[in-house]
């Protein structure tokens, strides 16, 4: 069979900026990555497809929040499925548009995926993810109160609600992405990370209120599923050394021991880059091939080596 790939969109990538946040600009979004998709698809990979969700979750709970005095409020796991189903539908839709338009004959389907995570993970204990709109102190003093909600101030802008990030164990609907991959279907799965689920000690599963790091689930799937290469779709065009300052440096390619000293050296931020480096590693050291690392557009030329930052063992 052809070599698969996993490749993981960012959330903040299906939204181009704070003019373009409509479902429709959404959906806009979705079919241009989907059309870099195809290019994959037509060099013969068999391909599954991940989504970040942090900021389409932000809209559910902003809504949630400003309809609170007429509608029940949305708990935090029911977020994480409704944005699997609707972005699951826009990227499903738009690439198999793409694909009719070049003629090749394959389906994609879209699966509203679980993660079971710990009961006793540490984070549960010392939520940091913070989610949702900015609140005035006496707002968030209340939902203290009344929901039992964490919240921080965050540096200087109001308070948010954060809840717990555990890592994610096992995708529960895993079996069913291994079989449409056998039937020869794109599948696009574990959205945000999945619906953080426990199990329970008779076997059953409960939700929870917490947020699974998208790079780490997919980087789950992709180890599961045997997968050659990994990729981590993002906003810049390849990882760089000393982000942002005048030494600015892009990388093109380097080895598992280099991207662990790098690590070491503090080069990639807790909130950006470091989740993505720190998954890299972790499916080089489980048998992986390749992680790569780039924008949306470059995909094609990433995949065929001429663009992104490529990390390898």
């Amino acid at each position: 069979m052809e070599k698969l790939v996993v490749i993981a969109v960012g959330g903040n990538s299906l939204i181009k900026d704070a003019e373009h946040s409509s479902v429709l600009d959404q959906y806009r979004a979705c079919g241009e990555t989907s059309d870099h998709i195809a290019d994959i698809v037509a060099e013969g990979y068999r391909v599954v497809i991940t989504h970040g969700n942090g900021p389409q979750v932000g809209f559910i709970l902003l809504r949630s929040e400003l309809a609170k005095e007429v509608l029940h409020q949305v708990p935090l796991d029911s977020c994480g499925a409704d944005t699997q189903g609707a972005i699951g539908y826009q990227i499903s839709q738009t690439l198999a548009n793409e694909l009719r338009l070049r003629g090749i004959d394959k389906s994609v389907a879209a699966i509203v995926t679980q993660t079971v995570v710990d009961a006793e993970d540490p984070g549960f204990e010392d939520p940091t993810k913070p989610i949702g709109p900015f609140y005035t102190e006496a707002t968030a003093r209340e939902h203290q109160d009344s929901e039992g909600w964490a919240m921080v101030e965050d540096a200087g802008r109001g308070w948010r609600r954060v809840v717990a990030s555990p890592r994610p164990l096992e995708i529960i609907e895993e079996p069913a992405i291994r079989t449409l991959l056998e039937k020869d279907i794109i599948v696009v799965a574990v959205g945000g990370g999945g619906i953080p689920v426990i199990r329970r000690h008779d076997g059953s599963l409960e939700g929870v209120g917490a947020v699974i790091d998208k790079d780490w689930a997919s980087c789950l799937l992709a180890k599961n599923l045997g997968a050659e290469k990994f990729i981590l779709s993002t906003a810049v065009d390849r990882v760089s050394l000393n982000f942002g300052k005048p030494d600015q440096r892009e990388i093109d390619r380097m080895t598992v021991a280099e991207a662990k000293g790098f690590l070491e050296e503090g080069h990639f931020p807790a909130g950006s880059m470091k989740p993505k480096i720190e998954a890299a590693i972790d499916f080089l050291e489980a048998g992986g091939q390749e992680v790569i690392i780039t924008q949306p557009h470059l995909l094609e030329a990433a995949i065929q080596g001429r663009a992104g930052t490529h990390i390898v063992p």
